[in-house]
């Protein structure tokens, strides 16, 4: 083994800085543990898991996971995004059997962060950039309209069965919320007024309360006021054959911590639906973690820079031990981690505390969760859903131009369609055919054609020719990031043909990047080519004017 893996490999030191950042990382660690709480929870509930499996994770990610990362300031857990990956794994494989679906779910997440591992010893972290944006984009928004079909007859209080599709579930939305139950429908209501109006409290020692943890309190009261744990409203009238009411309107939990660990079954490893769950599992967890990741790094006030291809791994180790032991698989979740940049955190510590407070909170009072209603973490989960896939989403896609707007669309189709996999499949291969369109030779599809010179001491010329698009730009990338800091950096884009969004948004990001360690970075001849929009970083073309 050379020495850049076993470099990779070295642990973080045992203390490294602790001294230093201890009292900053305390406070940003239990306000994150404070959001994370219910988040954890709501997670776990939505994914067909025992509630204690996102707690589990979120144990593992913060003790585990933040002294062997490459991040300083992420925050490690399970997160919305994996909803629906985890929930349609435990669908396939349960095969009617829940539990034997959350147990065979297990194995796969094992299996996937077995991948992850590997991908990030292998450096694959670069490997984000395959998937274009819009694409991206669109997977999120359709994972967001995922959990808002599946979570809104939670706030009801309505217990429906599975439909054949995804559009089967929302065709039958309306006939389940006739029978909401109104005690559900008002706490989850108060939980989504909460949410919306509490960033618009000018207060600032009230808003450095964190919101989740409102919305699990109100409903806390607000259960006991209405005593859901005797609530059998079902009883009171006929409940059509495929809706049921109650009594599950409170988190079930298990006596004791230790009780919640289960173990994965690999009895189904050699199927198609187990490696489509490892897949999706693997896909979307690892892109998840790497634009989080790359996203926290813009947030930091020191403009430290995460090594993705650590991350990677850490999340796969991290994962392989959730799976063992029960949890769901955790990304670098990106809402969780800017709460920790807002509250001063200053290292990775801040999630090492983080973990660690969760950990003696269900040690101490795990009967606390148990008076938590469904329909209040339900709301958490609505929200977040909104906000994957919020009107803002379309609208910022749109100002990239109308292709990219339909990649978007095409990829919320086909993943709702279908499933997460092949809908993001679909994406990248509408992507490829819009290319061949616009006239882009096969070869240039996977190749690129680039020369770098070095024309003069710490300055280099970086000179593209043909096409610049997601799927061929991956060797250029990597030889990006071997260019020490401090250096004078030249894109000559005169002879490219076609410079697509997603490279469009690497150069400006690179060129920032390369800005803010005192280098320089200019863009020439993108002026000759024709914009897909009138957004700055949208697709550019070369067209005989």
């Amino acid at each position: 083994m050379d020495r850049p893996v076993l470099s990779s490999l070295a642990a973080k030191p045992a203390f490294d800085g602790l001294k230093k950042t201890w009292r900053c990382d305390v406070v940003a660690g239990f306000l994150v543990f404070l959001i994370a709480l219910p988040l954890c929870l709501g997670v776990a509930v939505a994914s067909g898991f025992p509630p204690m499996s996102g707690l589990i994770t979120a144990v593992i990610g913060g003790l585990l996971v933040s002294r062997i990362n490459g991040s300083h300031l992420t925050i490690t857990g399970p997160a919305a995004g994996l909803v629906v990956v985890i929930l349609g794994a435990v669908d396939a494989l349960g095969e009617g059997d829940p539990m034997a679906g959350y147990r065979r779910t297990l194995a796969a997440i094992v299996v996937a962060g077995v991948i992850q591992v590997v991908l990030g010893l292998r450096k694959a972290g670069r490997l984000a950039a395959f998937f274009p944006n819009s694409v991206v984009h669109g997977m999120l928004a359709a994972i967001g309209i995922i959990i808002m079909i599946k979570q809104i007859p939670v706030m009801a209080g309505v217990g429906t069965e599975a439909g054949p599709s995804l559009l089967a579930d929302l065709a039958a939305l309306p006939h389940g919320l006739a029978f909401f139950v109104p005690e559900t429908a008002f706490i989850a209501l108060v939980g989504l007024a909460i949410l919306v109006g509490w960033p618009l409290v000018n207060a600032r020692f009230l808003r450095k309360i964190p919101a989740p943890l409102l919305v699990i309190l109100s409903g806390m009261v607000l259960g006991k006021l209405f005593g859901l744990a005797d609530l059998h409203p079902g009883d009171a009238f006929i409940v059509p054959k495929d809706l049921h009411l109650g009594p599950d309107f409170l988190v079930a939990i298990p006596d004791s911590f230790l009780a919640s660990i289960s173990f994965p079954d690999f009895s189904r490893v050699l199927t198609l639906a187990f490696w489509q769950s490892v897949i999706a599992i693997c896909l979307v967890g690892s892109l998840e973690t790497l634009l989080s990741a790359a996203a926290v790094d813009k947030l930091d006030p020191r403009q430290r820079q995460s090594d993705l291809n650590r991350d990677l791994w850490a999340v796969g180790v991290g994962n392989v031990l959730a799976g063992l032991i029960g949890g769901l698989p955790m990304i670098a979740e990106v809402l969780r981690s800017s709460a920790n940049v807002d509250a001063g955190a200053e290292s990775g510590w801040s999630n090492f505390f983080h973990g660690l407070l969760l950990l003696v909170f269900v040690l101490a009072f795990p009967h606390v969760i148990g008076v938590i209603p469904l329909a209040s973490l339900a709301a958490l989960l609505v929200y977040s859903g909104f906000r994957l896939a919020s009107p803002q989403a379309f609208v910022r896609t749109m100002d990239l131009g109308r292709e990219q707007m339909a990649l978007f669309l095409i990829t919320i189709i086909g993943v709702l369609a279908t499933n997460l996999l092949v809908g993001v499949l679909i994406g990248v291969a509408a992507k490829l055919v819009l290319h061949v369109g616009r006239g882009v030779p096969l070869r240039n599809l996977l190749a690129i054609s680039y020369q770098v010179e070095h024309t003069e001491p710490g300055t280099c010329v970086v000179r593209v020719r043909g096409s610049a698009i997601f799927s061929n730009f991956l060797a250029l990338k990597s030889e990006l990031a071997g260019f020490p800091a401090g250096k004078s950096i030249i894109f000559d884009l005169t002879d490219a043909y076609l410079v697509d969004h997603t490279v469009m948004e690497f150069i400006e990001q690179f060129r920032e990047d390369c800005v803010a360690k005192g280098g320089r970075c200019e863009i020439h001849g993108i002026e000759a080519h024709t914009a897909a929009s009138a957004h700055e970083l949208s697709a550019r073309i070369n067209r005989p004017r």
